[in-house]
């Protein structure tokens, strides 16, 4: 590889996915490439039934694809044994999910240790000081010992994100973080993923809000399980922007 090329992280040729219902057969992807370089951040959007939520299932190594190819890292995880998938769901995939996924009468950095205490590496590691540095580093220091049912909707994501990141994993997934989420939060999340991914973080994003989907610089887009749009969008707009307008208009609203 040139010194001065990108690395590949994700390469996707040709992928398929049929579902069987007794006798009917469901064909969720019907063919799909896709190559994610390191540092992007991607937007995968479509309506209900596109086949965005199985191609994620797909790329977070959670399902397998009837035919085609899927490399991560160079390595073929669609032939990979139950076991070796779950060593790279645990060591190379950050997830993020819709209802934050967090354990109830459980701190946040107990949270956050969680997926440290399943690595099978045999790495040394202080899980608890890894745990602690992942939620300063989405503005939680001062939350760590808050159970999940003590945060706003806001801060549980965070929880989440933080949760996603202590395995410093090569791809961060992430399906409708926001759904749950008011306006302003939605975009303080939003703005704290452009903040990761200007610092290197890959972050694959699943949303159906093309309001969402301009805070990436690259927006895939599917329709019936193939990909009709592969657009590069140079330079996206400021989530910390449109969040601090947002503010002032509710604090004008309010005076």
């Amino acid at each position: 590889m040139n010194p001065q090329e990108t690395p590949m992280i994700i390469k996707v040729r040709n992928l398929t996915r049929i579902y069987r219902m007794g006798i009917t057969k469901v064909q969720a992807l019907r063919g799909i490439d896709l190559t994610v370089e390191a540092g992007e951040m991607i937007a995968i959007m479509g309506a209900s039934g596109s086949g965005k939520s199985t191609l994620m299932n797909i790329l977070g190594c959670l399902d397998r694809p009837t035919s085609g190819s899927y490399a991560l890292e160079g390595i073929r995880v669609d032939s990979l044994s139950r076991n070796e998938l779950a060593d790279i769901r645990n060591q190379k995939l950050g997830f993020v999910f819709q209802g934050f996924n967090l354990l109830p009468r459980t701190t946040a950095l107990e949270n956050v240790e969680l997926p440290l205490l399943y690595d099978r590496t045999g790495r040394e590691m202080n899980t608890r000081e890894m745990a602690a540095a992942a939620l300063e580093r989405v503005g939680l220091g001062n939350r760590m010992d808050h159970e999940s049912s003590e945060m706003s909707g806001g801060q549980q994501q965070r929880v989440a994100i933080a949760r996603a990141l202590v395995t410093n994993p090569t791809v961060i997934l992430a399906d409708e973080p926001t759904g749950n989420l008011d306006t302003r939060t939605s975009l303080e999340i939003m703005s704290l993923f452009q903040e990761l991914n200007d610092d290197g973080a890959t972050i694959l994003l699943v949303t159906h809000e093309r309001d969402l989907a301009a805070f990436a610089r690259r927006t895939v887009e599917l329709r019936d399980g193939l990909v009709i749009r592969d657009e590069d969008q140079g330079v996206s707009r400021s989530a910390a922007q449109d969040a601090a307008e947002y503010r002032e208009t509710e604090l004008a609203g309010a005076a």
